[in-house]
């Protein structure tokens, strides 16, 4: 099955250009022209219409997307409550914030045939998915395919960062595939099937982050101008292919923090045509266009910021997806790793590959550490003597590509993180040692 899905992925062709008006038929003639509903649709299709925003929200916040389906979404039996597995949704109520500094090593691998949906784990998050507002943190391992069924989230998009493994996304749009160093967005509502694209031992891993409040945007660029950071003409989102399947298919929807199924007796991933802003995308995060200082000082993180989930506060975040991506630096006088600082936004950082600048061991590919409002972090002793010593000559950092889920609100451990093996907990030992230098 991965050799199969890999071929496709490598055959793979994509619309470009993030919040585009795109359009996709995979059999022509299937678009209606001059009107999103005719009296009949063209080809037997339904249409239907997927909102992922009011009606009248303004025309720049608008994601809407009109769909040409051989079966109407709304043919199908009741939907019936399953188990929730590892997965947890805000409000997190099982614990209490903590303010300590927490670290964790790599999702222990999962028993064979987990599929994507069985291989989610949540680590945490906050808000309230039934306010719409708010984030939380899975991981995934998988080492088998969603056979006959999907998944949707009707809690939030979903940012899903690879780290081990490719995947190839069936999705009611058409097909996306990402590996380590992409990433693949989800939109609220739309069901999606993965599979991995790499056979062997080592299952797929990775991250996801659930957005409960308005879907990620790029973020404005200010006084860098017309161009820089995540370029829009990167993103890629899928052109239009449909299953047409009579057999039985499990479908899967989170509401409300709890997993519901029904089983439909044709695959709903039956879309031949499409229009719209309310789709998936995938995107490289290779492409990311560093800005950075060229005299002195560490810029802020947020320069690095890829997509940003924006609040009700000019500025401040629901969530923002920030990448640390290959660069120079070439700083004078400058103390060049991430300076020591407390944060009234929490950090959740992962690793994707290689190694992270500010932290000499313990932070691998595949773990992460999080690091709650106001909690005092910054580089670990070994980092901080190396960096206060070197010589400032031009420095490429390319031995490593890091990203943080940053939010507005302190995040919740899940118990099942909080009281988790893989948990390092001596992660506080590494700033042991930062000796006195002051003199009077």
């Amino acid at each position: 099955m991965s050799e199969q899905a890999r071929k496709t992925a490598e055959a793979l062709e994509y619309l470009t250009g993030f919040g585009n008006e795109h359009s996709s038929e995979a059999v022509p003639g299937a678009l209606p022209h001059g009107r999103n509903s005719p009296q009949r649709a063209p080809l037997g299709l339904y249409a239907e219409q997927l909102s992922g925003s009011a009606f009248t929200e303004p025309r720049a916040d608008n994601r809407r997307s009109w769909l040409y389906r051989i079966r109407p979404s709304a043919a199908h039996p009741a939907f019936v409550r399953v188990d929730n597995g590892a997965l947890r949704t805000a409000p997190f109520t099982e614990a209490v914030p903590d303010p300590n500094r927490l670290r964790w090593n790599p999702l222990p691998d999962p028993a064979a045939g987990t599929d994507f949906l069985a291989g989610l784990w949540t680590l945490g998050g906050n808000g309230d998915a039934a306010q719409r507002s708010g984030m939380a943190i899975h991981l995934y391992a998988t080492n088998a395919p969603m056979t006959d069924r999907v998944f949707s989230s009707s809690d939030g998009e979903l940012l899903i960062v690879p780290e081990r493994g490719g995947l190839l996304l069936r999705t009611e749009f058409g097909l996306l595939s990402a590996g380590p160093g992409e990433v693949a967005l989800i939109p609220r509502g739309v069901r999606f099937r993965v599979e991995p694209l790499d056979s062997g031992d080592a299952p797929a891993r990775g991250y996801v982050c659930e957005n409960y409040g308005r879907p990620f945007e790029l973020p404005d660029l200010g006084p860098i101008g017309a161009n820089g950071l995540a370029a829009a003409r990167d993103f890629r989102a899928p052109v239009a292919a449909y299953e047409d399947s009579e057999r039985p298919t499990q479908v899967v929807n989170k509401f409300c923090g709890n997993l519901w199924s029904a089983t439909y007796d044709h695959s709903p991933l039956d879309v031949v045509a499409w229009h719209g802003t309310h789709v998936p995308y995938v995107y490289d995060l290779r492409r990311f266009n560093v800005i950075g200082s060229i005299s002195y000082d560490h810029p802020d993180p947020s320069i690095f910021t890829v997509l940003t989930s924006p609040s009700d506060t000019p500025g401040l975040a629901g969530v923002d997806f920030v990448v640390f991506a290959p660069r120079w630096l070439v700083g004078e006088d400058t103390f060049r790793p991430p300076y020591f600082h407390r944060n009234v936004m929490s950090e959740y950082m992962g690793l994707i590959e290689g190694a992270y600048d500010a932290k000499a061991e313990g932070f691998v590919p595949g773990g992460g550490s999080l690091h709650n409002m106001m909690s005092a972090h910054g580089p670990d002793r070994e980092t901080f003597d190396k960096a206060s010593a070197a010589e400032l000559k031009p420095q490429k950092i390319d031995d490593g590509l890091a990203f943080m889920f940053e939010t507005r609100w302190p995040i919740t451990a899940t118990p099942q993180a909080a009281d988790a093996d893989h948990l390092q907990r001596a992660y506080d030992d590494v700033w042991q040692g930062l000796e006195r230098h002051f003199r009077a």
